[in-house]
């Protein structure tokens, strides 16, 4: 046999192939991300038959019916009353026909838009469309060089800049509680953060009508709105949670009846967890929950006919040893596979979580989000809530979660993407070129296409041992510190007009002289 190494016709063959695969790799394009506006091209997953889904919601239609739920604000009481609600004032319950509650569901638009500071940052939320935000709301932060703490301000914006950083995450959130803000003045300053230091969509915390007014208006503001064009126009959500069982609090009463009536997005979630606040079973936890939240969405349609409602879903289980919360766990998966089946049987968008029960960024950690992550995506959820840096049961956001979180989040975009099936994508010229017993690396079409063929990791170290330990054998939690101290330095703010900017540190100014906005209990 000839050694082609040493047989000048054997190099003569290949002269051509090289010179044409060089050619090919210098007109390689670089690899380009596509997490912008992502569509979930898979059938979501069910966990109920169609009968069975359909049993859940008529169940749940008699339960508002029979009980009802108590409501604490008295003007969502006469709301409901007017709107045809029965209401007993004397245990503050109010019973809802069902004929009243599907009325009021088919009022609810069954495609949303939110609209951002800049229109490439719109997001569509209905259909396959899928959107996600980062955690919201942990009183604590966490890292791996201090510690457990009280979060702060520097820690909320520091999170504003990660979020910015990142196209897979399309919304932001409440990240964490700056505690170092009393709280009269706290949504006054993160409101603003969000506003300057982020071109996507906000979320902001319903906390009473005061609260409210002023970020209607900050966000008027950043976006040059009239109060007319904001009505017409969502642009920022709020979270609704229930007091499971079958309670409606003050300030998510007045969250309620506010963003309806501005024309604002309402994520309706109660917050049912198997065996503690709702039945063990999954079906009798999805029926509490799913009454809950057409109870809600029931009283948005009676403020403003036609008020943008998303279905929202967070029912897990507890460790019934201690009564903890359990996150990401089988019952999770299952829970989000029927809420999602719920959603799509009353046709409104739906949101789902990333959720875990770990203390710390660990293996645990990362196999419960993953769990938590294929119940939403393959059960069909169109917003993600929670998607980035949830930890300690949401109690804590951690920066090297929220990193390791993307990765997560970008893999996900990337099962997303279209799998070619052409005939240069099924590559019979390629196999015919490498033969029996060769290899791809420098064929023509790997040449053309390498660059941009896989996924390129953000956190995942692919090297082989010897490598890695070389490297100082880094953990994904240490190359996750790594990653996100880089990313918070090397941030870049959106432009932003400078009238825009004077008018909103104006009006923060003003309002805190005046006092600010203290919350509603």
């Amino acid at each position: 046999m000839t050694d082609p190494s040493v047989d000048p016709a054997a190099n003569s063959e290949r002269r051509p192939r090289r010179r044409a695969a060089a050619a090919a790799a210098a007109d390689s394009p670089p690899r380009q991300s596509r997490y912008r506006h992502l569509v979930n091209p898979f059938e979501p997953m069910k966990v109920f038959s169609d009968d069975q889904i359909a049993a859940i919601h008529a169940s749940a239609l008699q339960l508002l019916e029979d009980q009802g739920m108590r409501v604490l604000l008295p003007e969502a009481r006469e709301a409901y009353r007017r709107g045809g609600g029965q209401v007993d004032e004397s245990t503050l319950t109010v019973r809802l026909d069902r004929g009243l509650v599907e009325r009021c569901l088919a009022m609810a638009p069954r495609e949303i838009v939110l609209h951002a500071a800049r229109p490439e940052f719109d997001m569509p939320v209905w259909g396959k469309h899928v959107m996600f935000a980062p955690t919201s709301g942990p009183p604590n932060i966490m890292d791996s060089v201090r510690g457990k703490r009280a979060g702060t301000f520097e820690d909320f914006v520091n999170l504003l800049k990660i979020c910015q950083s990142f196209e897979v995450l399309h919304g932001l959130g409440g990240l964490v509680e700056p505690q170092d803000v009393p709280v009269q003045f706290r949504h006054l300053e993160t409101t603003r953060a969000m506003l300057l230091m982020s071109d996507k969509i906000p979320k902001v915390y319903a906390r009473g009508p005061g609260q409210t007014v002023d970020n209607f208006e900050m966000i008027r503001i950043a976006y040059g709105l009239t109060e007319e064009e904001f009505r017409s126009r969502p642009c920022v959500t709020t979270i609704i949670n229930t007091n499971s069982p079958l309670q409606l609090d003050i300030p998510m009463a007045n969250g309620i009846m506010d963003y309806a009536a501005a024309g604002q997005v309402l994520i309706i979630t109660p917050f049912t967890l198997a065996g503690a606040m709702a039945p063990v079973t999954i079906a009798g936890a999805l029926t509490l929950a799913h009454a809950e939240a057409l109870a809600g969405l029931t009283l948005a349609q009676i403020v403003r006919p036609g008020a943008p409602i998303i279905y929202g879903s967070f029912t897990s289980n507890v460790d019934m040893k201690s009564g903890s919360p359990a996150f990401g766990t089988p019952e999770y998966v299952k829970a989000s596979f029927g809420a999602g089946q719920l959603a799509r049987h009353i046709g409104l968008p739906w949101r789902s979580s990333n959720a875990t029960a770990s203390n710390c960024p660990d293996a645990q950690a990362a196999y419960e989000s993953q769990m938590s992550l294929w119940g939403a995506l393959m059960g069909g959820c169109n917003y993600m809530l929670h998607a980035a840096g949830w930890l300690e049961g949401g109690l804590t956001t951690s920066y090297e979660k929220f990193i390791l979180d993307i990765e997560m989040l970008q893999m996900f975009a990337e099962v997303f993407q279209p799998v070619g099936g052409s005939t240069d994508d099924i590559a019979i010229d390629a196999i015919k070129e490498v033969g029996a017993g060769g290899h791809f690396f420098g064929c023509v079409h790997t040449m053309a296409r390498y660059r941009t063929a896989f996924y390129a990791p953000l956190v995942s170290d692919w090297s082989n041992f010897g490598q890695w330990e070389s490297a100082g054998a880094k953990t994904a939690t240490e190359r996750a510190s790594e990653i996100w101290r880089q990313v918070v330095d090397t941030y870049q703010a959106p432009p932003r007009d400078p009238a825009v900017v004077d008018a909103l540190n104006d009006f923060v100014a003003r309002r805190t002289a005046e006092g600010g906005a203290p919350p509603v209990s």
